[in-house]
């Protein structure tokens, strides 16, 4: 797993200034372990939802697939993908559904990527592995690896995107380049998914200790790209939301640019693992919805909605966002890699409703789902 920076405030601290407030009626995902869930809604297959995980048995960390077709109201699984490198080790999955043919990949075609081999010992090589599903997440093939480290030093949270051009793009947080920088953000190109170009610097940012990371990448409705990411160190910051737009998904600008960092009118933020989702609504047609990890006033001290709050942005990202409810309410938050860590969202019922996905350190990470409205 990626390095996690030191976070002073205790687990006891924070739960104890979590309220109770409703939530959705929780579910656990997978039975047992269970990490850096995904959700999209395949726009190739009848509206039906896949959600993705990070999960393990005796034979290593896997990725089960699952499959909703009641709007979220249950899941089953339909199939599973199995790297034989997971058993050194596997994090931080993503999963995608091209919405064009990328060479010989039809559009509707699923993306699976995930970093493997962290635990392959002092000479480990990390390798960001890209898997593909051509009957909607139920059989699984290797495709390629799109990078690999030249290091020990990790390559993690893989993000795809095909550009207005028509290039499919896989994103990632590198930690190769220290110590002129501990973290920067890169990118590889690719015209068939399986041979990959030479990586292409999107973010680093000077002094050495600040790291970018977590890229999340959403079209919006206009035909640019929404660029979400957090910075960590950055001058007195923490680990705090931003993100840019790119009007052709390939050219984001220069790379020491931060771009716009993301809080309320208020100052509140979330710190660390922040992911945005596309919603309906709003005067431009869209609602662009993050949760993140840690909820906190501008001063960095968790607030009593920490776990139960979504943000929302309903001008591309631009001024001040505002609060929503979580559906899924998590405890015990605490800079870690399980509670309430990279969370996912996704519209349900024509946009009335929100999916979650999140985690929770409850004797093992477990992942659990539940919806609810976002909007009243």
């Amino acid at each position: 797993m990626r390095r996690l920076l030191v976070f002073v405030l205790s687990v006891t601290t924070v739960a104890s200034l979590v309220t109770p407030a409703s939530a959705a009626e929780r579910t656990q995902l997978v039975p047992g372990f269970g990490a850096y869930a995904r959700l999209i809604r395949l726009e190739h297959g009848r509206g039906r939802i896949i959600a993705t995980l990070t999960s393990e048995d005796a034979d290593g960390k896997y990725a089960p697939v699952l499959e909703s077709t009641d709007e979220g109201e249950s899941f089953h699984q339909i199939g599973e993908i199995r790297d034989p490198d997971g058993r050194y080790g596997m994090c931080c999955g993503t999963v995608y559904e091209l919405p064009e043919r990328v060479g010989k990949l039809r559009a509707g075609t699923l993306l699976w990527a995930a970093s493997y081999r962290q635990d392959a010992g002092p000479q480990r090589r990390l390798g960001i592995r890209v898997w593909a599903s051509r009957d909607g997440g139920r059989s699984w093939t290797f495709l390629s690896e799109a990078a690999r480290s030249h290091n020990i030093d990790g390559i993690w949270e893989p993000e795809f995107t095909v550009d207005a051009g028509g290039t499919l793009w896989l994103h990632f947080a590198d930690e190769t380049q220290a110590p002129k920088y501990a973290q920067v953000l890169n990118r590889v190109a690719s015209t068939d998914g399986v041979t990959w170009g030479t990586k292409q610097l999107t973010m680093a940012i000077p002094p050495d200790r600040v790291r970018p990371g977590m890229p999340i990448i959403r079209r919006l409705p206009d035909g640019r790209y929404y660029f979400a990411y957090e910075i960590c160190n950055y001058r007195d910051r923490y680990c705090d939301p931003y993100f840019k737009i790119s009007a052709d998904g390939a050219n984001w600008g220069d790379p020491a640019d931060p771009g716009t960092r993301v809080d309320t009118a208020n100052g509140n933020y979330f710190q660390h693992a922040q992911t945005v989702t596309l919603f309906p609504g709003g005067p431009n047609g869209v609602r662009i919805v993050m949760v993140g990890q840690i909820y906190t006033n501008a001063k960095g001290v968790p607030q009593p909605q920490n776990g139960q709050v979504l943000l929302a942005n309903d001008d591309f990202g631009a001024g001040h966002w505002y609060e929503l409810p979580a559906p899924v309410h998590i405890t015990g938050i605490r800079n870690h890699f399980c509670p309430n860590y990279s969370s996912t969202l996704l519209p349900v019922d024509d946009g009335r409703n929100v999916l979650e996905i999140a985690t929770e350190d409850d004797a093992g990470c477990k992942a659990y789902f539940g919806k609810g409205s976002a909007f009243e």
